[in-house]
């Protein structure tokens, strides 16, 4: 009980038996709200695990689902190649106010661009792919270029005096200086662009997927169905963010070292 008080307390860091707790707390308290509310138009949860099961077995989601995430794979990757060549150029001045005003694209929505990028791709999948990509890449750059730009001049210096070239000063400082943060940053576009996916999809529904799925059930006020689809994009999204964390671990575990754990 005196560790479960400290949960009330500011600054304080709990074991996870504690956490586990709260946590289970708030989802009993969460599934409470949900089956005591008076709004009776809103599907339950045995109405939503009905849906799922019929969508599933009936409407086709499993393929659809693959249809997504192939595509956020797809652009995940572009995203990925692009973002940290341009992050990366920051490193030489000349480069440096093309990187910032791609950065400043990220203010524009997907509309009055669909256009232009049709013309550029000729639509369909590859439509898609560059949309997702735009959308995601944009605030990559944004991201990751300033991690390059707040690299201290010292690590810079240091890596000179021990006598290494221009080259090995960009392998070792910024690119695997920088490769935690840039993981970190990923993690997050990527969590962006699951989020997009319903958008993109909906642009152009010629090969399906699950965010086309979603706009159609929702054309048709099938409840039931719109939340089992958010249910699955929720737990799909939750997947991604832990896998990527999971990733992040593996590749640079020195990231965590300065956690304070209990």
């Amino acid at each position: 009980m005196a560790k479960l008080s400290e949960a009330f307390l500011p600054n304080r860091t709990l074991d996870r038996k504690t956490t586990g707790f709260i946590v289970v707390f708030w989802v009993v308290a969460t599934f409470a709200v949900w089956l005591t509310m008076p709004f009776k138009t809103l599907p339950m949860p045995g109405d939503i695990w009905r849906a799922l099961g019929a969508l599933w077995w009936e409407r086709g989601m499993g393929p659809q689902l693959f249809t997504t995430l192939r595509l956020i794979a797809h652009a995940t990757a572009l995203t990925v190649a692009l973002s940290l060549l341009l992050s990366y150029l920051t490193v030489i001045p000349f480069f440096r106010p093309l990187v910032e005003g791609l950065s400043k694209l990220r203010f524009l929505g997907f509309t009055g661009l669909v256009f232009p990028f049709t013309l550029v791709t000729g639509g369909g999948y590859a439509l898609k792919v560059a949309l997702l990509t735009f959308g995601m890449a944009t605030f990559f750059v944004t991201s990751m270029a300033q991690i390059v730009v707040e690299i201290p001049r010292v690590q810079f210096d240091h890596m000179r005096v021990l006598g290494a070239g221009e080259v090995r000063i960009l392998w070792e400082v910024v690119v695997r200086g920088t490769l935690d943060r840039a993981l970190d940053v990923l993690r997050q576009n990527v969590a962006m662009g699951w989020a997009m996916i319903t958008t993109v999809e909906g642009i152009s529904r010629a090969e399906g997927g699950i965010g086309a799925l979603l706009l159609d059930e929702n054309r048709h006020f099938l409840l039931a169905e719109v939340y089992a689809i958010l249910f699955v994009i929720l737990v799909l999204g939750l997947a991604l963010d832990y896998a990527m964390g999971v990733l992040t671990n593996l590749l640079c575990p020195h990231a965590h070292l300065g956690r304070v754990t209990r």
